[in-house]
């Protein structure tokens, strides 16, 4: 019997995203409330329980009552929303961050996606954190930019409804109360919350972060090639992986590092650029804000959990 898969909030953003990514799969079965019970509480319980793999694509409130609405032990769940990303009993769902976490995710029956923003720092800072090379109390900043689909229905329809008139480049959190910097400290493995200084663009969805480095107060300084070996080694030797990273190159810019390249794909590309006279460098990651930083990942995600390979 094949699996059945219940995308909860399958009309929002991540929702259709996701049913677009398993449309015409013959392995798994899809099941969707009736369009008159959409809003019927009894209902959403229903396939909620009948699923057995129920993907949340909701508010963070909505997201915590839907897991109380499971009553069996055997509905396995996936959360898009914020709601459990640092929640004990639950796993974070980045198959990249360790060796062991794609086997961690393959058995937990309680998954939490990665948000869009903290994947990039993740995957560049906690290697390097792992492996000695930068303290866990390096004091920390993350720049970037994403497409506006990052913020929603009501920012996609705000941009969509302005057109050429929407901001070029809008920078947000300007509070530094941004939503994803628990699980961004939890993950990189830091011992103090970084800074985030997000912003949007006139762009429909991928995006970059960068993390700067002032490593010239480090009692070892490392070098560009240092930092670049060991994230190599890291991505390198993680089967079925899907961040890859650049060569280590000198260039003061690069065509392949634009925020749409990877659209459309679960793919993420990490760079190193360096001046070791400054002690200075630059963590830079590129991918799909909608694919390995939402969508995506929950498909790679839901394909370990259930023992699937695509």
């Amino acid at each position: 019997m094949k699996p059945k898969i219940f995308i909860d909030g399958e009309h929002g953003t991540t929702g259709l995203q996701i049913r677009s990514l398993l449309a015409g799969r013959n392995d798994i079965e899809v099941i969707s409330v009736p369009v008159e019970r959409r809003k019927d509480l009894a209902a959403r319980k229903e396939f909620l329980n009948a699923a057995d793999v129920a993907i949340l694509c909701l508010p963070d409130d909505a997201a915590k009552e839907s897991v109380t609405l499971i009553e069996n032990d055997t509905t396995r769940v996936i959360d898009a929303s914020t709601a459990h990303r640092v929640a004990e009993g639950w796993t974070y769902g980045f198959p990249e961050m360790d060796e062991a976490q794609t086997k961690a995710i393959a058995a937990s029956k309680r998954v939490a996606n990665p948000g869009c923003w903290p994947q990039g720092p993740i995957a560049g800072l906690r290697p390097l954190i792992t492996a000695g090379l930068l303290p866990a109390d390096f004091p920390v900043t993350i720049n970037g930019i994403s497409g506006y689909s990052g913020g929603g229905r009501q920012m996609i329809e705000d941009y969509e409804a302005q057109g050429e008139n929407s901001p070029e480049f809008l920078p947000y959190g300007l509070m530094l109360k941004h939503k994803h910097v628990a699980e961004l400290r939890a993950y990189a493995k830091l011992a103090h919350d970084p800074i985030m200084q997000p912003a949007v663009g006139n762009f429909a969805q991928g995006m970059i972060t960068i993390v700067p480095l002032q490593l010239g107060h480090l009692a070892k300084v490392p070098t560009g090639r240092e930092l670049h070996a060991v994230l190599a080694g890291h991505y390198t030797g993680l089967k079925g992986g899907v961040v890859d990273v650049a060569p280590l190159v000198d260039f003061e810019r690069s065509g392949d590092i634009q925020p749409e390249i990877y659209n459309g794909t679960n793919k993420m590309k990490l760079y190193v650029s360096a001046n070791d006279s400054r002690a200075q460098a630059l963590l830079i990651a590129v991918y799909d804000n909608l694919g390995k930083g939402a969508s995506g990942a929950a498909v790679q995600n839901l394909d370990l959990m259930l023992g699937l390979h695509h």
